[in-house]
């Protein structure tokens, strides 16, 4: 399955991505879905995290959800779905996420974040599907974009 970064995917769709930003930004927490080792879901609380035009994940030091993504990078995050407000559409970004290892990034990504520990998890995100639900009111109908790299936007609409 294709990925794009971040950067790739506000630039091909920029309204998407601003309410992507905007939910994610709305709340400090959110829900990360990783792959335990024998297959199975894991379900975690993570901060999403933007610098310039990168996605990032950060985790303490040893989490679970940290070594899940070093073993299988593939992951979905839902931003905090209980403060979003009618208008606000509900935001699920797919994908994966790779750690960020090279000593020069981790130590300007240490000065410029202060993470919990100098041995803390950094994850660049690479984006494989989006999706936004949210409530078109004039029309009465749930509104689903559902963007993928490649296919771009597909709209569905349900009453």
């Amino acid at each position: 399955m294709p990925v794009v970064s971040w950067k790739q995917f506000s630039a091909e769709e920029p309204r998407i991505a601003a309410d992507v930003r905007r939910r994610f930004g709305a709340s400090r927490r959110h829900v990360l879905a990783t792959l335990r080792r024998d297959g199975s879901p894991r379900l975690s609380a993570i901060e999403v995290h933007w610098r310039d035009d990168v996605l990032e994940l950060w985790s303490m030091p040893g989490s679970h959800k940290a070594l899940d993504l070093r073993r299988d990078p593939r992951m979905s995050v839902h931003a905090q779905p209980g403060e979003a407000g009618l208008g606000d559409p509900d935001v699920k970004l797919s994908g994966r996420a790779f750690e960020v290892t090279a000593p020069s990034e981790r130590r300007a990504w240490i000065e410029r974040a202060k993470p919990a520990g100098d041995d803390s998890h950094l994850f660049r995100v690479e984006i494989t599907e989006v999706v936004t639900t949210g409530v078109d009111e004039a029309a009465g109908q749930l509104l689903i974009k559902l963007w993928r790299p490649a296919r771009g936007v597909v709209v569905f609409r349900r009453h």
